[in-house]
């Protein structure tokens, strides 16, 4: 039966269909046999401007599992291209993700609504176009949890189970995330039209991001560098807010680097519970190429192959065009290494930047990783952790490790707190606003997948969620779930789902 199409309230709009064909493909989700709801993110709908009644309906649930057309909007899937671990993919695209529409939120952004896991598209290279449950649920706790800390990403408006099985190593059930972003543009998308040669699409392409991020006014190179250094800027800053967090994105390919700033594609991705500089999760990153402390490189290397593919925007010719992304390129450290001395200064409790501020930071995290300290913990407590270094109590600290390699350290920073005019109380005040107490950390993620999947139990998820939708926030009776593995807890490897 073939459903009429729906007409919520909202401005919907088409911005991204009514571009040149040569961007995506027309396909609609394919049906799906039993939606039902896991759950739909009323707060986040309503900051876009939907009726959360409307959506909550029966024809909501239609809609959002790829059984019903959204009104005024034509299903897209998107062609990109990418470096996937440093290798040329010529053509990728949205194998398994549609674009249903677009949305004018009250802030007058625009917003795209893409449900991932809604069926075969063009791009699907022989897969299923399909999601299993976990890696859904996965997303939709990795996504709110990286807003909750107030990170830029896409967002999770909603998540279905579709009552069909898909087939991985075993039959799983079938699930349907819906996502929401300001745009799924990647640099693979730029990387695709610049191999082909297809110089008016990248340009096309360019002129509609610019006119979402601020950048719309005026003619010519100058315009295009202008927007291009903000791309490289908000990139430095977001891995340098990953940093502070001990998160690891884990596929980091261009392919899955959003141009507009935001953290997309939560695949094989995890916070760390341990520190150590170079951890990897993704069960395919045996090299360690997107290990924690490689992102800020990979950045700069995914950024230069969006420089190549904007060449012919950014100068008259392509030697100016080089030497011109060469230099802008060039402050992309200067940017990463501010961003990450600011974000973790204010972990430590200092009002500025200093070489004293840098080098605390540097030798904490030294101790950390030779401790194996809990990351998000050590940060945490650092008050309470250097009060017990300082009574000489020897032994383990709970996340830490031993208290007497915290000695030295611990008389440095509370001489540069009395520098700045700081108590450690007050210290410690400031640092609960940025270090967080709950994050989505491994086990319990995957508690949560075990408990929905085995029987349909969403109370683990809830509580998850509304732990890390406030993460600095202290409550005892919800300590349990800031708590680290236990050793039978661990999770060594994360995979991506598809």
């Amino acid at each position: 039966m073939q459903h009429e199409p729906f007409m919520p309230k909202g401005r919907f709009i088409s911005r991204y269909s009514a571009q040149s064909e040569e961007l995506f493909e027309r396909v609609a989700p394919t049906p799906v046999s039993n939606p039902r709801w896991l759950r739909f993110n009323a707060e986040l709908a309503e900051k876009m401007g939907l009726d959360t009644r409307e959506w909550t309906g029966d024809s909501g649930l239609a809609v959002l599992s790829g059984n019903r057309p959204l009104a005024g909007n034509e299903p897209i899937a998107m062609a990109y291209a990418g470096h996937q671990f440093g290798q040329w993919v010529p053509q990728l695209g949205d194998g398994r993700a549609i674009q249903i529409g677009e949305v004018r939120d009250p802030e007058g952004r625009v917003l795209g609504i893409q449900l991932k896991g809604a069926g075969p598209t063009p791009f699907s290279r022989q897969g299923d176009g399909r999601a299993a449950l976990g890696p859904v649920i996965r997303e939709y706790l990795l996504s709110e949890g990286m807003a909750g800390l107030g990170i830029p990403t896409t967002r999770a408006l909603a998540a279905v189970t579709t009552g069909d099985l898909v087939h991985r190593e075993t039959p799983e059930p079938g699930a349907i995330l819906t996502r929401v972003a300001r745009g799924f543009v990647r640099v693979g998308t730029f990387e695709y039209f610049a191999a082909r040669g297809q110089g008016e699409a990248v340009r096309s392409l360019a002129d509609m991001v610019r006119s979402e991020t601020g950048s719309a006014e005026g003619s010519g190179v100058h315009v295009y560098r202008s927007w291009f250094e903000q791309i490289v800027a908000a990139q430095a800053a977001l891995i340098a807010r990953w940093m502070s967090v001990g998160f690891i994105h884990g596929v980091m390919n261009t392919d899955n680097m959003s141009v507009y700033g935001e953290t997309i594609d939560y695949g094989p991705c995890a916070f760390m519970d341990a520190f150590d500089p170079k951890r990897v999760f993704s069960s395919i990153d045996r090299q360690g190429r997107y290990a924690y402390q490689q992102q800020p490189g990979i950045g700069l290397w995914n950024l230069t192959r969006l420089a190549e593919s904007l060449l012919t925007l950014l100068g008259e010719s392509t030697e100016e065009a080089v030497e011109w992304a060469e230099d802008s390129l060039g402050r992309y450290a200067e940017g990463f290494h501010q961003a990450y001395d600011e974000a973790f200064r204010k972990k430590i409790g200092l009002r500025s930047v200093s070489e004293l501020s840098r080098s605390l930071v540097a030798d904490l995290l030294e101790i950390m990783a030779e401790q194996g300290a809990d990351f998000t913990l050590s940060f945490r407590n650092i008050v309470s952790l250097v009060q017990q270094a300082r009574s000489g109590r020897s032994g383990k600290l709970p996340g830490f490790g031993d208290a007497a390699a915290l000695v030295p350290w611990a008389l440095r920073w509370s001489s540069a707190l009395e520098a700045e005019g700081l108590t450690e109380s007050k210290a410690d005040e400031l640092m609960k606003t940025v270090n967080p107490l709950f994050i989505p950390r491994n086990h319990r993620v995957q508690q949560v997948i075990d408990e929905c999947g085995d029987s349909g139990d969403l109370s683990s998820f809830e509580s998850l969620l509304a732990v890390t939708s406030k993460p600095f926030l202290e409550d005892s009776s919800l300590s349990a779930w800031a708590n680290p593995p236990k050793a039978h807890e661990v999770v060594r490897q994360t995979f991506c789902g598809t």
